[in-house]
């Protein structure tokens, strides 16, 4: 799942990017509100995490901006702004929940989650292809009613196919939605990836398009 976090604080960012990524997440920084208003592909994220004390604008006016642009997908204010004004101020702006920093991890996590699973339930969350039925929610994949054991990059690509069937993604495509833009990003990880992969739910669903990149088929 990718994140934006928004926050100035550089250590803070840090430590919370690094928390964020050991719980498999894949997580991008933008330091200040013009840099996130302008972060190329904010539809793509699964949730953003964003502080209101930024240097050049109020996270609430950026808040505001992304709501009224119709960006849908789950935000979370984490902010040392915490008086029940600024609460009622961030959810009324259009936040999905609202932490006082500091805050301990484990807690941000299962709000992540939480906020995530009502995003995806009101998505209809389970996606289904052939025989393969995935939830990304509880991250659970099966091949005809028995279940098939992926790591969690092996889980993300299938859920980026399954999103996506019938289109054709490039490697660059997958590695923008699997990794935050300060990984290392290599071609051939992608390769490597759907190899593994392919021998798991079989070679044929994902097929190879010639010098353009990948097509998962239902």
């Amino acid at each position: 799942m990718r994140v934006l976090l928004v926050e100035d604080d550089p250590e803070l960012g840090r430590r919370l990017g690094d928390r964020l990524r050991g719980a498999d997440y894949a997580v991008d920084l933008a330091t200040s509100a013009e840099e996130a208003r302008n972060w190329p592909d904010l539809e793509k994220m699964a949730a953003i995490i964003l502080d209101l004390g930024l240097p050049d604008d109020d996270g609430i006016v950026l808040l505001k901006q992304w709501r009224a642009a119709g960006l849908p997908c789950p935000i979370l204010i984490l902010t040392a702004r915490g008086t029940w004004q600024d609460k009622v101020e961030g959810l009324n702006a259009g936040a999905d929940d609202f932490m006082v920093k500091p805050v301990r991890f484990e807690e941000l996590q299962a709000r992540l989650n939480a906020i995530s699973r009502r995003h995806a339930n009101n998505r209809t969350s389970t996606l289904e292809a052939g025989s393969l039925r995935l939830d990304p929610v509880g991250r659970t994949v099966e091949d005809n009613g028995a279940p098939l054991a992926l790591s969690r990059r092996e889980f993300s690509l299938l859920h980026l196919f399954m999103r996506r069937a019938g289109q054709i993604l490039s490697q660059g495509d997958i590695l923008e939605d699997l990794y935050d833009l300060e990984a290392e990003r290599e071609l051939n990880t992608v390769e490597v990836l759907v190899g593994r992969l392919r021998r798991k739910i079989g070679r044929d669903r994902i097929r190879t398009v010639r010098g353009m990149g990948y097509r998962f088929d239902k």
